[in-house]
This record gives structure tokens, sequence and C-alpha cells, in this order.
């Protein structure tokens, strides 16, 4: 094993080293890997995604190698949960597999983008320990090369630092705690389902069912029976009874997605059932009681719906007791380039080059950009530029975001004589144009405002001014 020995030598020493072993299986299934404690191992046992990220919380500049047993299967749901454990620099992943699921799109995925390597269970815990120190090593040259890895906010697959983002952290932590509905307001892309499953699994509901459901993809005419299920022959096709959306989610979450886009006969049958706690299936007579907390989202402004009577007001009241802010991207500072960072691991394996990062040049335009479809769009353009670009480092061309790269920043003179400006307009239009009184109110002489209307291009806004003294010298 001198192989093994140079890998610990890698990590620090021929110490302890910490293998995170991921039990996702039945108790009859759990691996016991007393040789590899006795081999020098610290075993750390998680049962699920919250549990890896806790451990790698409390021991974060430390590297680990971590087994994901697999022989349960894996899901597109399961990865998604793991999403941020997956991605943490500081571990080394390996997947233990039967078989027969390496024929299974979201395992492939799983090994592919994330997993140093796999081995197919059971087996030799001398193989074992071979693979799983190699991944050990690799994690720790990646710690000595970025040093201790974060864990993003500790909320499940949400991506960001930002004071925005931890702000949203926070909020969405104590929207966990309570069983009132959430309300997320946001624009476009900016991960409000990603935010509705962060309080889900911090709830106490988390181990039953999250069912996501859009609103605004579904026609009008069979909104009422996707929520609320239908019975045999309630209308010409329905050969069989069939569950909605509100059963299916009986005991966990229902997360509406773009609500504003919900019909008017839908949000009264909506809000009988958040009165009453209890609806009847399209065709049927029974009242059935379901327990589910609503978490309701969209980009649409509610409250000019309600203005407008295209959404009902109780409705709004009913749904809106808890209301969180999703921030758009472009509010997100160095959120940005993680974002960035993120998505180019996660699919460097679609292009044809090994890549180093991203140009100067693609900094700048990723900063510079408006981002009108912000996170999903910054996604999908770093994604199209891996299978496109020519070199080793994305550019703003790749990205397709020139335009934004060739507008060189604000400079410090830039914002404060755009400060300035909007000070001098408020302050005109609060005293109707009156120099005298302006200048008062901005603490300056009339000559030195009149001087900063010139060089602002605002002395035209005097014409209609009373105050007609003013000293040019």
């Amino acid at each position: 094993m001198a192989h093994d020995g140079s890998r610990a030598e890698l990590a620090g020493g021929t110490g302890e080293r910490k293998l995170i072993y991921v039990t996702r299986g039945g108790a009859g299934r759990v691996l016991s890997l007393g040789g590899l404690q006795q081999l020098g191992w610290e075993l750390l046992r998680a049962p699920d995604a919250r549990s890896v990220l806790r451990l790698l919380q409390r021991d974060s500049g430390h590297p680990h190698a971590a087994l994901l047993d697999l022989r349960e299967g894996f899901s597109e749901q399961d990865l998604a949960e793991f999403g941020d454990a997956l991605s943490a620099n500081n571990v080394g992943w390996v997947a233990g597999v039967d078989a027969r699921h390496l024929r299974e799109e979201p395992v492939r995925r799983l090994i592919r983008d994330y997993c140093y390597d796999y081995v197919t269970l059971p087996c030799p815990e001398a193989v074992l320990n071979t693979v799983i120190g190699h991944a050990h090593g690799m994690a720790a040259l990646a710690c000595e090369r970025s040093g201790p890895a974060p864990v993003e906010n500790g909320t499940d697959g949400i991506i960001g630092d930002s004071p925005a983002m931890r702000a949203l952290s926070r909020t969405l932590r104590k929207a966990a705690l309570t069983e009132a509905p959430v309300f997320i307001a946001g624009e476009t892309g900016t991960g409000k389902e990603l935010a509705a499953m962060a309080v889900h699994r911090h709830s106490r509901r988390h181990a039953h069912p999250f069912v996501a459901i859009n609103c605004g993809a579904i026609p009008h005419n069979l909104v009422q029976s996707e929520l609320f299920g239908y019975e045999r022959g309630a209308f010409t096709g329905a050969q069989h009874r069939k569950l909605g959306r509100f059963e299916m989610a009986d005991g966990g979450t229902l997360f509406l997605d773009e609500i504003g886009d919900l019909p008017l006969e839908s949000q009264a049958s909506l809000l009988r059932f958040l009165q009453q706690g209890s609806f009847e299936r399209l065709g049927g007579h029974e009242q059935i009681r379901v327990d589910v907390r609503i978490i309701s989202a969209t980009h649409h402004a509610l409250e000019e719906a309600v203005a407008e009577g295209r959404f009902r007001a109780d409705l709004y009241h009913r749904l809106c007791v808890l209301r969180l802010q999703q921030p758009p991207l472009r509010d997100r500072g160095s959120d940005i380039d993680r974002l960035a960072e993120h998505a180019l691991k996660r699919y460097s394996q679609e292009g044809q080059h090994v890549f180093k990062g991203f140009a100067p040049c693609a900094r700048h335009a990723l900063h510079n950009h408006d981002w009108p479809g912000n996170v999903r769009e910054l996604i999908n353009r770093v994604r199209q530029a891996v299978v496109m670009a020519e070199g080793r480092l994305i550019t703003a061309a790749d990205l397709h975001i020139e335009g934004s790269a060739s507008r060189p920043p604000p400079t410090l003179e830039d914002s404060r004589d755009a400060a300035t400006r909007e000070a001098i307009e408020r302050a005109l239009q609060r005293n109707r144009g009156r120099l005298i009184d302006t200048a008062r109110e901005l603490a300056v002489s009339r000559v030195t405002l009149y001087r900063l209307m010139g060089r602002h291009g605002l002395r035209q806004g005097d014409a209609g001014s009373d105050d007609k003294s003013v000293s040019i010298a």
C-alpha cells in the first residue's frame, strides 16, 4: 500500500483521515467499514445531505473522503439535494453502486460530474481503502490550492454569500420554523423554487413530500383537476380516479409557482381550502381533509393584479402571511463569480477542453451585464460557452455579452457626479424650481448651485424660477 501512503502524506501526514459514509440504504445494507477504521480512517456516518453539510461546516478547513452509498437508487431530486455537498472542494467523492444502477442517468451524471471514482458494493475493504485514499488525497490538494471550502450559507441548493443572500438565508430559516403560508416574490430565473425547497427541507415536514406545480404552464380548464384531482367519470376520458397535487403533498409542502396566473375560478377553490382545510375532487361529493403547507411564488406584481381585479384580495392576504423577496442577480455582487464558477465546474465535462477559468474580459462582462434572465440566464450562458469556446479561458465573446464588457465601469467621479445631479434635481422639484430655497436646502450658495446646474446640464430648469437675481460671477 505504498501508493496509499503517498496519498496520506499529501493529506498532511499519516495520521487519522476523515471518511464520511452516507448511509442512505436500509439497516441491512449498511457497510460496517470496521477494517477501514483500523487502517486509520475516522468514520463519520451521515444519512442525508443535511447531515453531510453539518459535518463539513464543523470541520471546513480539512479534507474529507466521502463514500455515497447508492444501492437504494439515486434520483434527480437526490442530485439536487446533494448539490452543495457535492460541490465542496474539500471533499473527494466516491460512489458505491449496484452494477444495474450505472445505466440510470442521475447516477451516471453524479459519477461523471462530481465523483473521483466509483466502486461496486459490496467490495473488499482493501479496494475501498485504495479508492477513498486517492479521493482523500485529491481533496487535500484542493484544500491547499484554495483554502477552506465554503459550504454555501448552509442552505441546501442556494449558492451565494452576498449580503442580500445572507439576509434571505436567515429569513428562509425563520420561515421554516413556522407553519404559516409563505409567498416568494422575485424576477424570473432568481431561484424561487430552490428557496421553497429550502424552506421545506428545514421544516418539520422535511420527511414528507415536496410537490411543485407551475400554475402558468397548465391550461386553465385543467387547473382544477390538477390541483384537486377527479373521480372516475367526472368528464369524458376520466377512466379512473386521479389524485390531485394537494393529496400528493399530504403531510408535506405544496409549492404553487406562478400563482399570479391562477384562473379566478381556481382562486376561489384555493381560498376555500385555505379557510376550511378540505376540498372535493372534481366530480365527487366527499370532503377530503389534508395537512398541507402552501408556499407560492410569482414574478408578477400581485398587488397590481389585486388592484386590477385579476387576483382576489382575500386570497392574496391568505397567501402572503410571510413574504420573501428573491434578489435579482445584478444586485448580488460577488455571487456572480461564485455562480459562474459553479456552472463552469458543473458543465466543464461537456466541452472539448480542460478550462482554467474565466478571462478578465469575461469577469468584467459578467459584472456589467444586466442579467434580465438572472441565475438561469447565467447558467445557460456559461454552459453554452463551455461547448463553444476554443481556448482554455472563457472570454466575454464566448459568453455572448461582449457589448457589456466594452462599457467601462463608472469611476468614482462619475458616481459622485450622478449623485450630485440627482440631489439637485430632487431639491429643485421639492422647492418648485426656486433657486434660493434649493440652495438653502442643499447648504450651498446660489452661485455654487447655479454653477453646478450648468455643469450637470440643469440650467434650463431655472427658466420658470422666480429667482432672477443669481450672480454668475
